[in-house]
């Protein structure tokens, strides 16, 4: 069955940065478009970057844009997001997700009904 498993998170100060990753197995994930979504208690899940199939294109919300990256590598069927100049407001569970149905428009896969799978989450949380 697939799995997605996210690492990497964990206490940060303001103004730093930390790299997120999901590892996935049991699919091809190299078909897969993937997606980086967040909670913060009390709050719904909220998107925050997504990327193509090959890597070759991303979107992100306004809030993170200029600040954190999304990458993947394909031989490695894992997903990053890089997060520089981090803000208390980031602090979040992260999660990451994989879509199987290709879509025309990267805004279609701001919405979370749109992915298959989901990952456990990783917390990230950043210090003011």
């Amino acid at each position: 069955q697939v799995q997605l498993v996210e690492s990497g998170g964990g206490l940060v100060q303001a103004g730093g940065s930390l790299r997120v990753s999901c590892a996935a197995s049991g699919g091809t994930f190299s078909s897969w478009h993937m997606g980086w979504f967040r909670q913060a208690p009390g709050k719904g899940r909220e998107f925050v970057a997504s990327i193509t199939k090959s890597g070759g294109s991303a979107d992100y919300t306004d809030s993170v844009k200029g600040r954190f990256t999304i990458s993947r590598d394909n031989t490695k069927d894992t997903v990053y997001l890089q997060m520089n100049s981090l803000k208390p407001e980031d602090t979040a569970v992260y999660y990451c997700a994989a879509a199987t149905v290709t879509y025309y428009s990267m805004t279609y896969y701001q919405g979370p009904h749109r992915y298959d799978y989901w990952g456990q989450g990783t917390q990230v949380t950043v210090s003011s």
